[in-house]
C-alpha cells in the first residue's frame, strides 16, 4: 500500500529523498520557498508546492494531516524546522523525521515532537560503509531502528529464476519492493519474471541480516 509522504525543504538531501521515494512508488508531496527548485521537482514527485515554511498559515495549508510521514530537510533553518515538526504533530502525523545540523538543534526538535532525528553526514558514512562492505549492495537507506532498504544485485544462483521460485520472503526474510535493469527506471515486480544479470532489486530487509550479503 502506498504511503503519503511530505518532504519539506529541498536542499540536496530533501531532493534526493523525495525523488527516491517517488521512484519506488510512494505518493510524495514536496514544498520549498524556492520557485526554481519547485519547478525542477514538479515532474519528479506527485505534487510540488511553493511555500514559505516559516509561515504558519502556509504550512497549515499543506494538508499535513493527510500524510503518513513528514520529513523536514532544513538542517540550517531551525525556525522552519520547529514550525513544521510542531504543526505535523498537532495534525496527528504518526511519523515526523527531522534533519538536524547540530546536537543542540536535534534536542530542540525532539522536544517539539520529532520522532526521529537524522544527520545525513553521519549516516552517509554508515551508508557508504554498508555499500563498500558488500559486492551485492549498490545502495543503502535506513528506514528505522530495525529495517533498511537496499538496492541489491541478485546472487548468481538466482539468475534465471523468478521471485516465486526463489521464495525470498520466506528463505531470506526480505520483501522485494521494485525491480529494474541497470540504467533504467524502477518498476513493478512480477513474481513470475525470470531474473537476469542486469537486474537490480529494491528490497526491505532487517538490519541484522545485512551481514549475510557481504
Amino acid at each position: 500500500m502506498k504511503k503519503s509522504i511530505a518532504v519539506l525543504g529541498l536542499g540536496k538531501y530533501g531532493c534526493s529523498v523525495a525523488e527516491s521515494l517517488y521512484n519506488i512508488g510512494e505518493d510524495v508531496l514536496v514544498a520549498d520557498k524556492n520557485e526554481q527548485i519547485i519547478r525542477d521537482m514538479s515532474s519528479k514527485v506527485t505534487s510540488a508546492i511553493c511555500c514559505n515554511l516559516e509561515n504558519e498559515d502556509e504550512v497549515m495549508s499543506l494538508g499535513l494531516q493527510n500524510m503518513d510521514i513528514v520529513i523536514t530537510g532544513m538542517g540550517g533553518n531551525i525556525a522552519a524546522s520547529i514550525m513544521v515538526v510542531s504543526i505535523s504533530k498537532e495534525k496527528g502525523v504518526r511519523t515526523v523525521i527531522a534533519k538536524a545540523s547540530s546536537p543542540r538543534m536535534a534536542k530542540i526538535l525532539e522536544r517539539v515532537g520529532a520522532d526521529k532525528i537524522i544527520n545525513p553526514e553521519q549516516e552517509g558514512g554508515i551508508r557508504s560503509a554498508r555499500i563498500l562492505a558488500s559486492q551485492s549492495i549498490h545502495d543503502y537507506y535506513e528506514l528505522d531502528e530495525d529495517l533498511c532498504m537496499v538496492e541489491l544485485q541478485p546472487r548468481p544462483s538466482w539468475i534465471g529464476k523468478s521471485l516465486m521460485e526463489l521464495n525470498v520472503r520466506q528463505k531470506y526474510n526480505m520483501n522485494v519492493a521494485a525491480i529494474k535493469e541497470k540504467g533504467e527506471n524502477w518498476g513493478y515486480v512480477s513474481p513470475t519474471k525470470k531474473l537476469t544479470e542486469k537486474n537490480l532489486l529494491m528490497v526491505i530487509i532487517d538490519k541484522k541480516d545485512i551481514s549475510k550479503w557481504k
